[in-house]
C-alpha cells in the first residue's frame, strides 16, 4: 500500500497500491502471445480483456513495448481527491468485486435538504439556492438544485432535494449540517399582505379589512406560500382591499372579544416558551417517556448548549428513535417546569450513504 490510511490526500497519477493476482499475469501473458504471432484479433482480445480487468492503461501500454510480464501490478489514482472506505492492509487477499478503496473529490459537493411535503411542490430542478453555515458565520454559498427526489419519505413527510456547490477551498466536509433557503419561482399571480398583518390561531387564520370612515371587518382567510416578510392569501381577501397592519389585534378583538384575546396571550405564551433547537439524543427511558438529549445553544432565550432530560408528548412514536441520533425538535416549558417535546425530526446524516457524489470505487 502507498496509501495508509482513510483521509489521505491522492493526487491522479499517485500509485495507490500494487496487487498480485494470476488472473492479471495469465492475461499479461496472453497479450504477449498474441503479440510474438502478431494476430490482430487475439492482440484486440488480449487488449480488452487486460482493459475489462482495469490494467492501467500506462501498464498495457509499456506491456506492448518490452513485452516483459509484470507480477506485481501498480494501480494509479485516477482522480486526486481524499481516500475513503480503505477496506484492506498490506498482505491482504482480495476477491474480485472487493471495494480495495475510494477516492473523493471534494472540489464540488452534493448537499442535500429535506423539504417539507407541502412546501415540494415550490421546488424545481434549477432553482437558485442559497447555503449558510454555523460554523462558518458571514459566508454564503450559492449554487442550483440539481435533482428533486421522486419519491416522499413516509415518516418525516419530506422530499429530498439534492444540490450541487463548488468547494475548491475544501471549508465543506461532509456530514456538516447547513441551511438551505431554495429560491421558488411563480408564475401566478398572487395576492400578498405583509407578514404582521396575519393574526394566526389554532383553529383559523384572520385579517382584519379597513373598509374606511373608520369602519373595519374581521374575516377568515386561508393562506398560502410565506417568507419572511409576506403571507400569501388564497381566499378572503382580494386585490386592492385594505389590511390592517397595526392594533389589527384589538380591532379583531371588537368582534371577538373572549376568544381573540385568548389568541394575543396565546401568541405571547408560544414566544417565551418554545423553542426549536438541534440535539443529539444520549438515551431513551420509554417506560417514563423521556429522552436525554444534548441540545445546541438557543440564542433568544441567551441559553448555550446543555444536555438535559425532557419529557415527549403521547403522539410522539418513541419506538422509532435511537441513541446518537441527530434531531431537530421543539419543546415548550409546562407549567411544573418541565421540558416538554411536541414536535420532532430525525435528521439523515450523509455518513448513512453508501456513497459520496466524486468518488471512485476501485475493485
Amino acid at each position: 500500500l502507498y496509501i495508509k490510511a482513510e483521509g489521505d490526500q491522492a493526487k491522479q497519477g499517485q500509485p495507490l497500491y500494487e496487487l498480485y493476482s494470476p488472473a492479471l499475469v495469465n492475461a499479461q501473458e496472453e497479450y504477449v502471445l498474441a503479440l510474438d504471432r502478431n494476430n490482430q484479433r487475439l492482440i484486440q482480445a488480449a487488449e480488452n480483456r487486460l482493459s475489462a480487468l482495469q490494467l492501467p492503461d500506462e501498464t498495457i501500454g509499456k506491456l506492448k513495448t518490452n513485452r516483459k510480464v509484470q507480477q506485481n501490478i501498480t494501480v494509479l489514482s485516477p482522480q486526486s481527491g481524499v481516500v475513503d472506505n480503505l477496506n484492506i492492509r498490506e498482505g491482504f487477499f482480495v476477491n474480485p468485486g472487493t471495494t480495495v478503496m475510494s477516492i473523493g473529490n471534494l472540489d464540488e459537493v452534493w448537499v442535500e435538504a429535506e423539504v417539507l411535503e407541502r412546501q415540494a411542490a415550490m421546488v424545481n430542478v434549477g432553482a437558485t439556492v442559497i447555503m449558510t453555515l454555523d460554523y462558518l458565520p458571514g459566508e454564503i454559498w450559492h449554487g442550483k438544485v440539481d435533482y428533486v427526489y421522486p419519491t416522499l419519505d413516509e415518516k418525516t413527510r419530506s422530499v429530498k432535494v439534492r444540490m450541487r456547490f463548488q468547494n475548491h477551498d475544501h471549508k465543506l466536509k461532509p456530514n456538516m449540517f447547513v441551511q438551505i433557503t431554495i429560491e421558488s419561482q411563480s408564475t401566478e399571480p398572487a395576492v400578498l399582505i405583509p407578514r404582521e398583518a396575519l393574526i394566526r390561531t389554532g383553529k383559523s387564520d384572520r385579517v382584519v379589512l379597513a373598509l374606511g370612515n373608520g369602519k373595519f371587518k374581521s374575516v377568515e382567510v386561508k393562506t398560502g406560500r410565506f417568507d419572511d416578510e409576506n403571507f400569501e392569501i388564497l381566499k378572503g381577501v382580494s386585490e386592492g382591499e385594505q389590511v390592517v397592519v397595526s392594533a389589527q389585534f384589538l380591532l379583531d378583538s371588537e368582534s371577538s372579544k373572549t376568544s381573540d384575546f385568548k389568541r394575543m396571550q396565546d401568541l405571547e405564551w408560544e414566544d417565551k416558551n418554545i423553542a426549536q433547537v438541534m440535539g443529539v439524543i444520549n438515551s431513551i427511558d420509554l417506560g417514563n417517556r423521556l429522552l436525554n438529549i444534548s441540545r445546541e445553544a438557543i440564542t433568544k432565550w441567551n441559553r448555550g448548549p446543555a444536555t438535559l432530560d425532557f419529557n415527549v408528548e403521547p403522539h410522539i412514536d418513541l419506538s422509532t428513535l435511537k441513541d446518537n441520533q441527530s434531531i431537530h425538535f421543539e419543546f415548550y416549558i409546562s407549567d411544573q417546569h418541565e421540558f416538554v417535546i411536541r414536535e420532532l425530526h430525525v435528521m439523515e446524516s450523509m455518513s448513512e450513504k453508501t456513497d459520496q457524489h466524486g468518488a471512485t470505487n476501485h475493485d
